[in-house]
């Protein structure tokens, strides 16, 4: 089975240039924990609620003069639409994440693939494999 098959396709992203205050809105209007952080088509980051309240929050940044750029995590762990489903789990279980991010050739951002995504679609076995290496301190 390929990552294809799998993916959430049409996900929402924020910018590195919007408001941490606009990040946070799109992610409750989403009812999601993380987006990916966009930069002309490419996906460049991510940004969690965790970031927003240990890199903002917790110092007193106001977050309506605060980019996502000051508090996203750099850099994405990501598979491409026609890599195998086996493989994305093995590089979800080495990088310890929940979840890729699904890029083009080009590295345009095309969609993301969950843990949960998997869940509904292959093996258990694999799946719970998967989520017992994500597990493991690192």
């Amino acid at each position: 089975m390929k990552i294809h098959d799998v993916m959430t396709r049409n996900i929402d992203y924020v910018t590195a240039e919007e408001t941490i205050e606009q990040a946070a809105a799109k992610m409750k209007e989403a009812n999601v924990g993380d987006m990916p952080v966009v930069v002309g088509g490419e996906a460049v980051g991510m940004l969690t609620d965790r970031d927003i309240t240990i890199r903002i929050a917790a110092l007193g940044l106001d977050p309506q003069k605060t980019y996502v750029s000051d508090a996203m995590t750099e850099g994405i762990v990501a598979c491409r639409e026609d890599d195998d489903v086996e493989t994305a789990t093995r590089l979800m279980g080495e990088k310890q994440v929940r979840r890729l991010m699904v890029v083009k050739d080009g590295g345009e951002l095309s969609g993301v693939v969950s843990l949960g995504d998997l869940a509904v679609s292959v093996d258990e076995a694999l799946v719970g494999d998967v989520l017992r290496k994500i597990s493991l301190p690192a």
